[in-house]
């Protein structure tokens, strides 16, 4: 954990090895927090082994046995919320009340899985010629699983759940800016009563993944990230041909009709936008609104995202902390200037705070036309785009015009037109007058270059 003493006199690093540091830095004030060595290439080798060693043991045992430990993971979870959420306070910048909700989150699916796997993967038998025909599901071995840092615990366990209780093991490579969050997981594992090695932490960064994938131990690999890391790993895996399953970015559409009740829906949109500080795949990004309430919409919209709250994530009163890394805040700021060298026009925000910190200001664009970052492009970070479509069938047009489809929402006082207008948009899954988000109960996932294949739920 951030603040303890690595060790370094017992490890054999080889020169590349040594060099290589995975650095936890601090987002509201640019400092390290604490440096972690990689895992040279011969250690991954043999956690590997390792996990591949427990996994025969692991896929004989009972169901009940590992519901019994991933019940006990939960109230492990549970019990050490606040230090976790303090941890990913620290290290990408989450307010401590999201990371707490995050917590309780990632033991409310171990909890389901731990319920419900085995009626999930029951024999299925089905009726043929022959005497007797069933489908059976068998554990598949080791999963590479390569997660993002945004929601650093939840993207882990959401995997991590349904993966154990059938039968698999796995080994995780984090994303570079949150080790001690993977390590962190990695010690609750085993403080929880799992055997060992079942589940393992590799500290190495995104070059070292394509060796890993080529690890004949390795079965199967998940990957929450971008579309170019998605590419990258479908490609690798392919060639392997070893399963994956994707989840990438999304430029999720909210919908918002003449007859919607307005209060809830920018209520609703302003929230979901600023999820975890507008770092969200499944956050809302472009809000589609109906011409002949447009002004009234944006106004509410307006006045409820000004008065969010941006400040330090240790305070329980904070709505919005910094973004994740400098870089990723000086990215995002250049998608809006060069959406508003195209024409866009910013109502709210816009502007980089002084000061050796990640920040970024609640945003607002108006006037997005296609062409422009804020129309075509994945905002990451706490920018709304606000779209005026003439009707309802331009609407969804421009919901569809994305090379995503992970999540969107829309907004009317007539549920069943809304409904029907759900079905009509691109997306994996549609809510209609609530905000997008991902429930154990419900399969998870997305379309186009939002990836494939589905997690959560039976699926």
């Amino acid at each position: 954990l951030p603040g303890t003493k690595v060790k370094k006199e017992n490890h054999s690093y080889s020169k590349i090895y040594q060099l290589m540091l995975l650095k936890a830095i601090n987002p509201v004030n640019g400092e390290v927090i604490q440096s972690y060595p990689s895992h040279s290439e011969a250690q991954v080798v043999e956690k590997i082994n390792q996990t591949f060693h427990a996994w025969q043991s692991w896929k004989l045992s009972s169901f009940s046995e590992r519901s019994d430990s991933l019940y006990k993971t939960a109230s492990a979870l549970r019990d050490n919320k606040e230090k976790l959420a303090r941890l990913m306070a620290m290290e990408m910048g989450k307010p401590i009340k999201a990371g707490i909700a995050e917590i309780e989150k990632c033991a409310d699916v171990c909890d389901y899985y731990a319920e419900k796997a085995e009626v999930f993967l029951r024999d299925e038998t089905i009726k043929t010629d022959a005497q007797k025909s069933y489908v059976c599901f068998e554990p598949l071995g080791v999963i590479l699983a390569v997660m993002p840092w945004n929601f650093p615990f939840w993207q882990v366990f959401r995997f991590l759940a349904p993966c154990l209780m059938a039968g698999n093991c796995a080994v995780l490579k984090h994303a570079s800016n949150v080790p001690g969050c993977a390590i962190a997981i990695e010690e609750l594992i085993r403080e929880a009563g799992l055997p060992d090695n079942v589940f393992q932490t590799l500290l190495i960064d995104s070059k070292g993944v394509n060796s890993v994938i080529e690890n004949k131990l390795i079965s199967a690999v998940t990957l929450t990230g971008s579309v170019e890391a998605g590419k990258k790993v479908a490609e690798k895996a392919g060639s392997l041909l070893k399963k994956t399953v994707l989840e990438l970015g999304g430029s999720d559409a909210y919908l918002v009709l003449a007859d919607a009740d307005l209060e809830l829906a920018a209520e609703t949109c302003v929230n979901s936008r600023l999820i975890n500080s507008g770092q969200s795949c499944i956050a809302a990004k472009r809000f589609i609104v109906i011409k002949e309430i447009a002004e009234k919409f944006t106004l509410l919209f307006k006045d409820k995202m000004s008065a969010k709250v941006m400040g330090d994530p240790f305070d329980e009163k904070t709505d919005i902390g910094p973004q994740a890394r400098n870089d990723l805040r000086d990215a995002l700021h250049q998608q809006v200037l060069e959406s508003i060298d195209k024409g866009a026009i910013c109502i709210l925000g816009g502007k980089i705070p002084e000061g050796n910190t990640a920040f970024y200001p609640p945003t607002i664009l108006t006037s997005v036309k296609k062409g422009m970052p804020a129309y075509d492009e994945e905002l990451f970070g706490p920018v709304a785009s606000i779209i005026i479509a003439e009707d309802e069938k331009e609407a969804v047009k421009i919901a569809n015009d994305s090379i995503f489809g992970l999540g969107a929402a829309v907004f009317s006082s007539d549920i069943l037109r809304a409904e029907e207008v759900a079905r009509k948009i691109e997306a994996g899954s549609c809510f209609v007058n609530s905000l997008v988000r991902s429930d154990p109960r419900l399969p998870f996932g997305g379309i186009k270059q939002s990836g494939y294949g589905r997690e959560l739920a039976l699926y």
